[in-house]
């Protein structure tokens, strides 16, 4: 976000409680891995700098964005242990300043936090009043890893939940002038945005699983394919085509403690969360299902190849990765599993402990391989051939969760190619659908 706004002509002050962090954004690198992130701060060091002094910082600015972590507790809401300390630095440091200031909250909280948790931090160490003396916004933003710089700065919309009208217009002048006067605004009370960001969230989740169940039932079904599917029903402006493509489940930092936490806030309140318990329950039973279903296929020697284990491509994330948790569980069973990341080989390997053989290619990955998963859709893996899945005298069997190899190995010899989501040879599965309908048939046909 510093190096997006600044990359907009604006000055910009970074701060964080790491000397590290600091020092690489004053000597133009990035502190973190994002794509593009680096050579956005190089092109921006004139305008972007850091310091580990919130009082620089606030006096020396006219709004802040606080964008700190809110880990999941035991309950599955989210800590305000960090920003209350953001908070309580940014009060001093508003003690001390004369003029107006506007804090903007963007981290994911639960409704009443920013009200009814952290306004309170910010009045009492500046000893002013929120609305009065200082503004205040909870504007979260939609973005997603990998992709963050494009997300900033082309939102579909901009959410502002306001303290008071003018912290919000006072927030929605700058976005228009970050982003474009273009972008639809939606400002509203605290704890209404504070919703709307989870909601938002929890309802991809769901969308995504109906597409993950709509892929059981299509590669169940004779002459089924999920991708036929979800692209006529896409159509419909009522459902859209995007999160609607059936594979693993969703991961990464924020899709499963979003429904969690949207679950939580809604027993608390007296509304129903079975649907977001259900789409959680699902989501975390997919390496166990899919392990009944491979059977007898999986015996304790089998090699087992895995290609991606981040929970999409282009990101080194391994945070609730279904391809981490689908490793996990076959190590479990006895198998001998080996790996490939394109970037998250090191965040793997600490999740895994080790017990996995993480390799530096997707073709080392393959060559001893029985079983391949192929659990990402990363570019790297869509560019394999069927000469790097093929083993002297024996079959290999490949599943792609995402069907990007479709073309390359189907049918071919050697290799027993599963498209998740389309429907097996017409055998089994018609005995039951015949079963069914067979007796319609038969009464209607005599």
């Amino acid at each position: 976000m510093a190096a997006a706004i600044a990359s907009r002509g604006h000055e910009v002050i970074g701060v964080d409680i790491t000397q590290r962090a600091v020092d690489a954004v004053n000597a133009g690198h990035a502190p973190v891995q994002e794509t593009g992130l680096d050579d956005l701060i190089a092109a921006n060091r004139t305008r972007l700098r850091a310091t580990m002094s919130h009082e620089e910082a606030i006096c020396e600015s006219e709004l802040t964005f606080v964008i700190v972590p809110t880990p999941s507790d035991d309950r599955g809401a989210f800590s305000l242990q960090y920003v209350a300390f953001a908070f309580r630095e940014i009060g001093k440091a508003l003690a001390k300043k004369d003029g107006a200031h506007t804090v903007v909250l963007t981290s994911t909280v639960l409704p009443g936090a920013t009200r009814y948790g952290l306004l309170p931090i910010l009045e009492q160490h500046s000893r002013k009043h929120g609305g009065a003396d200082f503004g205040l916004c909870y504007s979260p933003e939609f973005i997603a890893l990998g992709s963050v710089i494009r997300d900033f700065l082309n939102p579909d919309f901009l959410l502002i939940g306001e303290l008071d009208a003018a912290s919000g217009q006072h927030l929605a002048a700058c976005y228009a002038d970050i982003m474009g006067p273009a972008v639809p605004v939606r400002r509203m009370t605290l704890e209404n945005a504070e919703l709307a960001k989870i909601a938002v969230n929890s309802f991809v989740t769901t969308k995504i699983t109906f597409a993950n169940m709509l892929a059981e039932i299509c590669g169940a079904m004779p002459n089924g394919d999920v991708d036929v599917v979800s692209d006529a029903i896409g159509l419909d402006s009522r459902i859209g085509r995007k999160y609607l493509t059936g594979g693993l489940g969703f991961g990464g930092p924020c899709f499963p403690r979003d429904n969690v936490a949207l679950g939580f806030i809604a027993g608390v309140l007296g509304a129903r969360p079975d649907l977001l318990v259900t789409t959680d329950t699902l989501n975390r039973s997919l390496a166990e299902r899919l392990l009944t279903q491979l059977g007898s296929r999986v015996s304790r020697d089998v090699t087992v190849a895995v290609l991606g284990l981040a929970y999409k491509p282009f990101s080194h994330v391994t945070e609730e990765s279904q391809a981490i948790f689908i490793v996990k569980a076959f190590l479990e069973h006895g198998a001998r599993v080996l790996a490939y990341d394109p970037l998250a080989r090191q965040n793997a390997d600490v999740e895994l402990g080790g017990r996995a053989l993480i390799m530096d290619s997707a073709r080392d990955c393959l060559r001893d391989a029985d079983l391949v998963l192929i659990a990402t859709p990363d570019p790297e893996f869509k560019a394999l051939t069927a000469a790097d899945f093929r083993r002297d005298g024996r079959t290999v069997v490949v599943i792609d969760f995402w069907r990007i190899l479709a073309d390359e190995l189907t049918a071919v010899e050697g290799i027993e190619y599963v498209a998740h989501g389309r429907g097996p040879a017409p055998s089994g599965a018609v005995a039951v659908l015949k079963q069914i309908w067979g007796e319609t048939s038969e009464h209607y046909g005599s």
